[in-house]
């Protein structure tokens, strides 16, 4: 059993199989809050710590899933193209937003580090939330951050958005498809991208503007601010 364990299956099977039983639950009750992403998490983690699983187990076949990552996220530039007259139209106040997006954030993420009393390596382990995994990890090790402190801040961020992001919505009463995919793609990155995408093909191509830009501008704040700070 514990070789079986150390084979890269186990982490590929565990991580796909948690995904499609997430998929399964949300399709039979149909609720925001059973996202998939969140589901696959909780099962993974149960059945780690009731196993006896270690992350570096999992990781042997997890890590050959993350491989995927960034093409996945590369794919988004196709409903991006398909909106390119839209985007024309409304460029300067997508970028604008953006831009505020990831400066709220980042100011956001010292002042309320600070306020908790957390120390400098935590506080910089949480300023790239918004951002997508590779901007985050990249930005985070840059910085002298935790990587992992940085990868679950942002699966926070982006399961948070992608299950509260349509209440949101129906709650401040956001109609412009535009402005939906913005606010849902600078505040939670993919995970979020994803629910965009079954709200709309403007809103999903919108969203997947939003990860590019904000990270961008995440990355020169960041950068920046570690430099004014010495």
């Amino acid at each position: 059993m514990e070789t079986l364990f150390y084979s890269p299956l186990t982490g590929i099977l565990l991580t796909c199989g948690s995904y499609l039983f997430g998929v399964f639950v949300q399709k039979k009750l149909k609720l925001p809050i059973f996202n998939p992403v969140l589901i696959a998490t909780l099962v993974c983690i149960g059945t780690m710590l009731l196993l006896d699983i270690s992350l570096e187990q999992f990781n042997r076949g997890a890590s050959m899933i993350q491989l995927f990552l960034i093409p996945a996220t590369c794919v988004l530039a196709l409903s991006i193209y398909r909106q390119r007259k839209i985007l024309g139209q409304y460029f300067v106040p997508v970028v604008c937003g953006c831009v505020v997006s990831a400066v709220v954030s980042v100011v956001g993420s010292f002042v309320l580090g600070y306020l908790f009393g957390l120390d400098e390596v935590m506080v910089l382990s949480t300023v790239a939330n918004t951002a997508t995994s590779p901007i985050a990890v990249d930005v985070t090790d840059q910085i002298g951050g935790l990587v992992p402190i940085a990868i679950l801040c942002v699966l926070i961020t982006g399961i948070g958005g992608a299950v509260f992001g349509p209440t949101l919505v129906k709650i401040f009463k956001i109609t412009d498809p535009v402005e939906i995919g913005v606010s849902i793609g600078a505040s939670s990155h993919v995970l979020g991208t994803t629910k965009a995408i079954e709200m709309g093909e403007i809103q999903g191509a919108m969203s997947g503007v939003a990860i590019g830009v904000s990270g961008l501008a995440m990355v020169f704040l960041v950068l920046l601010l570690q430099f004014v700070t010495g």
